[in-house]
Formats: C-alpha cells, structure tokens, sequence
C-alpha cells in the first residue's frame, strides 16, 4: 500500500500507508460522537457527501492525513485492501481538500525506505498559526475517545462478547423488577466485563479481559486488586434496584433521540448475521452497542473499564428497533 502520491505539502510524495472514511454512517469515533463532532476535530466542514482520510508519510517519514472528497476510491481502495487485494490508492490532486499533520489514529506499518515515522517539522513561515499534529487517543488512560474505541471493539467482536454473559445471572430479576431492572427502563445485570484496550490486530478478546486491563492499562476495575479468576467481574452496586444510575440515563437518552434526531452519526446501523443490525449510539458520557435482536452493552465515562450489560426485557427491543429506524446506514 505505500504507493506515491502527489501531495500539498511542498508537493512531495505522500506513500499511503492506510485510509479510512469520514461519512455520517462511517467515520473514526475516536475523533467524536457524531459525524459534525468528528469534522470539527479536523477543522472540516460537515458535507453530508464525506470525505476519505489518507494516512502516510512523506520522502522525510513525516507522519500526514490527506483529506480528499473523492469517498468512492477511498472506499473501494479500503473493501480491496479487507480482501488481502493490492490497490494502487492514488486520488487525483484536485480531490485534495488538505493535508494535516501526524495521524489521528495508530497505524501499525510504515512505509519502507524512509525514516520512521514522526511529526513533520513546524513550518517557519506559519508563524505559529498551522494546525498541531494530530495524535492517536492515549491507551493508558480512560475517556470519550477510549470509551467509544471499546464500544467499536465489542460491535467488531460481538460473538466472543456475548459468549461472556450467562443471561440467567446477569439479568437476574431484583425484588419487584422485571428483567430490565425496572419498570420502564431496561437495566443491566449485576455484573459487568472490563473492556481489553481497544487493539484492531486482535482475534478475540482475552479470556480474563480484566487481567489484561489491569496488567496493560493500568485501568483499575471497581472490584479493586489484581483479580485473575474466572470469577474476577466488577459488579456495580450503586443503585438498590441493581441498575447502574449511568446505565438509567443512557437509555433515557437514548429514548429521548426518537423524540428529538440527533446529529448525523450520533446512532448508526450496520449489518450483522441473520436479519439484525448492529447498532451504535453515543452520547454526553456513554456509548452503546447493540444487536437488533439480542441484547445490548453500555460503557461510561464514569466507569473505566467497564461493559455494562442491558437485558432485553420488555423494553429494549422497542428502543432498539426506534433506534434503528433513525440510525444512518451505511450506503
């Protein structure tokens, strides 16, 4: 993949290295929680067309994002490279938008025959008015970027996830409950996963994810202490009926969005085995991932490190399925 392309930047050769999609259904979450958010980061205008993200480096190794509105080549670049296929992803100098500095996300290849990879040199003619580089999300500590990572990386692996919750204990009823936990609003079980970093080379999550966080992230679960068993879950108390307060006002959130859309992005459906769809939703603190025809995870800000999960009860599926109905897709 690092073929030379013609760049803005003092019209040296970028080699291509990786691209991704900025669309309202598609785009790097760490960058924010809806596509208008994920533009801003970059200083681009939100076109309901997109946009496609080039990461390379150029002939002294600096670190670059290439923006172009040519979204189909990036596209079609990007379904060949998940096919093992070589593409000679070249796109046309007037489809460039901008070219920015570093990477927003870790890119795990550099391109052969030049100097490793590192932020390009501050231009003395800017005058201190260019952009910072961009910078992947710190993996070693906890926040929007990371909490939405962990939400993508359960959508990319939800099978294994899911083997993880005995549904007969984790969505035991509390006195006077249903299996929401409540009422009127879907609850999660008294226990909870924590979430392994956010890594895109992994298979499968580790069988003891908390061992891995503890030992790797420096997250600390709410249980406290190098816990290593197959017993070592984080159950979260905080509330007398079992459901965790941020579990309540997620879901009331995300109730409220079929009331009142969010921004473009805000909720996306894709497609998942059978007739589901996965879902993703984010908002202020918390992200949630989803099948249409099972259950749901919910992480917080408030948590680290935690996966939070939501029986169906009575009434997930009408969430979901609203949710659904107004989420972008995928074109």
């Amino acid at each position: 993949m690092a073929a030379p392309i013609d760049t803005v930047a003092d019209d040296d050769a970028l080699y291509v290295l990786t691209a991704v999609l900025l669309t309202p259904a598609q785009f790097p979450s760490v960058l924010g929680d809806d596509y208008p958010a994920a533009c801003a980061a970059l200083a681009l205008e939100p076109y309901s067309e997109g946009y496609g993200l080039v990461l390379g480096q150029d002939g002294s190794g600096a670190r670059w994002t290439v923006v172009v509105e040519d979204v189909s080549l990036v596209a079609v670049a990007i379904a060949a490279w998940d096919c093992g296929m070589d593409y000679d992803l070249s796109p046309d100098d007037r489809s460039v938008v901008c070219a920015l500095p570093g990477w927003p996300l870790p890119v795990a290849v550099a391109a052969p025959g030049v100097a490793a990879p590192h932020d390009p040199l501050p231009d003395p003619e800017a005058e201190g008015t260019e952009p910072a580089p961009l910078t992947p999300p710190d993996t070693e500590s906890w926040g929007p970027a990371q909490r939405r990572m962990g939400a993508d990386e359960i959508a990319r692996q939800w099978t294994a996830w899911r083997e993880q919750i005995d549904d007969e204990t984790a969505f035991a009823d509390p006195p006077g409950t249903d299996s929401t936990g409540g009422e009127a609003t879907p609850g999660a079980g008294p226990g909870s996963e924590p979430v392994p970093e956010p890594d895109p080379r992994l298979d499968a999550p580790d069988p003891h994810p908390e061992a891995e966080v503890q030992g790797e992230g420096g997250i600390e679960t709410e249980a406290g202490g190098d816990q290593a068993d197959d017993a070592a879950v984080s159950p979260v108390t905080d509330s007398p009926s079992g459901v965790h307060p941020g579990v309540r006002r997620a879901l009331a959130q995300a109730h409220d969005y079929m009331d009142a859309p969010p921004p473009p992005g805000r909720v996306r459906s894709s497609f998942a085995t059978g007739e589901a769809r996965m879902l993703r939703a984010d908002g202020p603190g918390w992200s949630l991932v989803a099948r249409t025809d099972d259950i749901a995870f919910i992480l917080l800000d408030e948590e680290p490190g935690e996966v939070l999960p939501v029986g169906r009860g009575s009434e997930l599926p009408g969430l979901l399925k609203g949710l659904d109905a107004l989420a972008v897709r995928p074109a």
